[in-house]
């Protein structure tokens, strides 16, 4: 057990205040161990991962907070079907890296997210075509009711767009430990992606790219647009994808459609970008609202502004808080909001606010 243990060193965004009690738990018992005793001193739980996705309360977070590092991996094979399990505290891109290198399909396109895997789940990452829970099987955590382990199927996490029962009705019920996959040994890469499939022709990686062209298109894409963590890079300091991309319904999408052209933001012969997302529903660019808003890459606003290089990535500048940061978003969001009536919603996980300070931001991203 630390005691006020800074928790911006250990967040990709580098704000945010100590954590009055910490405990890194590298085993399943080690989780139930402080989670016991949270619960014999009357002790909120603060669940912290890799710190990819999080923006820590200037404040700090009160109670404890437990970081998760359950290591562990272990593969079955059957005929063509690969069962692989990780623990919690794996971290996410070195467990696509082996899956790849081992020629099994399913994560390819994920490559370069930061984080660990137990965050997989929860927000059921994606990208470039792909999502987590597309080949999530199970998911193991901790039901911190009973203090029982349980496995969750895949039906029973609910996965949706950056989704799961993890940050709904089950939100802050499970300390996840473990996460089982299903990938297919020998299978074909996964090109769905106009961006990724275009730079895969660029390079002559041919009409059928394998595994390891993929993982490496995905790495110099994501690269361009500072969306990895590496050491020099001024837009390093960052949550990656700010906002989640919105979601409308066919009436929605049709008035802000209506708004978005009575502005004339659209350049000659432009459409505005959309992309399926189930039954009756459109998928928009949150990028490319938050530039036609008027906020084009590198806006500074003080310590905060946005990464040269992507216009939804909010970047740290040096110095900043998470008031700062805060306020920055809010500043974009009712932009977008006034301009176009899409309302854009946080992607990074809250830590240490009260409701009342960020009620306003949580939500689905849809109008």
């Amino acid at each position: 057990m630390l005691f006020d243990v800074p928790l911006a060193p250990r967040t990709t965004l580098g704000v945010g205040g100590p954590a009055a009690r910490y405990v890194e738990a590298r085993t399943e018992d080690a989780v139930l161990e402080a989670l016991a005793w949270a619960r014999s001193q009357r002790l909120d739980v603060t669940v912290l991962g890799g710190g990819s996705n999080v923006l820590v309360a200037d404040r700090g977070v009160d109670g404890l907070v437990l970081r998760v590092a359950v290591s562990g991996v272990n593969h079955a094979i059957e005929g063509d079907r690969v069962t692989l399990s990780a623990g919690a505290g794996e971290g996410w891109d070195a467990l696509v890296a082996m899956t790849v290198e081992q020629g099994w399909a399913g994560l390819e396109c994920l490559s370069g997210i930061p984080g660990d895997v137990g965050a997989a789940p929860i927000q059921n990452i994606g990208a470039y075509g792909q999502e987590a829970g597309d080949v999530i099987t199970f998911v193991y955590g901790i039901d911190r009711r009973s203090g029982a382990t349980v496995g969750i199927d895949r039906l029973g996490c609910r996965f949706g767009y950056r989704d799961s029962v993890f940050k709904r009705r089950a939100s802050g019920r499970f300390v996840i430990v473990g996460v089982t996959f299903s990938l297919k040994r020998g299978g074909a890469a996964a090109v769905r992606y106009a961006e990724l499939e275009r730079h895969l022709r660029e390079t002559g990686a041919g009409q059928a790219p394998s595994l390891v062209d993929v993982r490496k298109a995905v790495l110099t894409l994501r690269r361009r647009k500072s969306m990895l963590v590496e050491p020099g890079d001024e837009n390093a300091r960052s949550a990656g994808s700010f906002f989640v991309n919105p979601t409308l319904d066919e009436p929605t999408f049709a008035e802000a459609r209506a708004r978005i052209e009575a502005t004339n933001v659209l350049d000659p012969g432009e459409s505005i970008p959309q992309f399926p997302a189930g039954p009756g529903r459109v998928k928009l660019p949150a990028a490319w609202l938050i530039e036609r808003a008027g906020f084009k890459k590198g806006t500074a606003d003080g310590a905060v502004g946005l990464s040269t290089r992507h216009a939804l990535a909010i970047v740290n500048r040096g110095g900043a808080t998470a008031d700062d940061i805060l306020r920055f978003a809010r500043r974009i969001r009712d932009v977008v909001l006034d301009r176009f009536g899409v309302r854009l919603v946080p992607e990074p996980v809250m830590l240490g606010f009260r409701p009342e300070e960020v009620s306003d931001l949580v939500g689905h991203p849809t109008t």
